[in-house]
């Protein structure tokens, strides 16, 4: 075991299922790290703890975490599909236009799926995925501390 890797790691990897690889453990760490990471995010991290390694290696991984249910994967609409480890409740994401931040936001009624559709064309509701968009507290100050222009 690498002095990185926390019992509960390998542990989590086996409840869902999965064999336990160094290269998982990388990327499952690596997600934890970096929350909202996109895949090159994910790879660049995993790359820098344990060198070479196929940026296909760490696609498989995200992948099958993803398909498993470990990790949550969200595209939001003109952005890559980035990675998290928060699962399991129906939460949101607020998106900086200017920086890329991106932040969880807890449901809007406290419940999931979080909001009632109009009309839900008999489809049975299981999640909500909504997106704020606007500009981080850092972005609006720089932009309020510049010439006003577009940041």
């Amino acid at each position: 075991m690498s002095g990185n890797t926390h019992p509960d790691e390998r542990g989590l990897l086996r409840r869902y299922g999965l064999q336990v690889t160094a290269q998982r453990l990388a990327v499952l760490r690596a997600v934890s790290a970096r929350p909202h990471g996109t895949t090159d995010d994910i790879y660049q991290v995993v790359r820098a703890e344990m060198g070479a390694l196929s940026r296909q290696a760490v696609y498989d991984a995200l992948a099958v975490f993803t398909d498993r249910g470990l990790l949550r994967r969200i595209q939001p609409p003109g952005s890559p599909a980035r990675y998290e480890t928060r699962v399991g409740d129906n939460h949101h994401h607020l998106i900086c236009r200017t920086c890329d931040l991106v932040v969880d936001v807890d449901c809007a009624v406290g419940y999931a799926p979080c909001l009632t559709a109009a009309d839900a064309s008999g489809f049975e509701i299981e999640e909500a995925q909504v997106v704020y968009w606007g500009r981080c507290p850092e972005c609006v100050a720089a932009w309020s501390g510049s010439d006003g222009g577009d940041p």
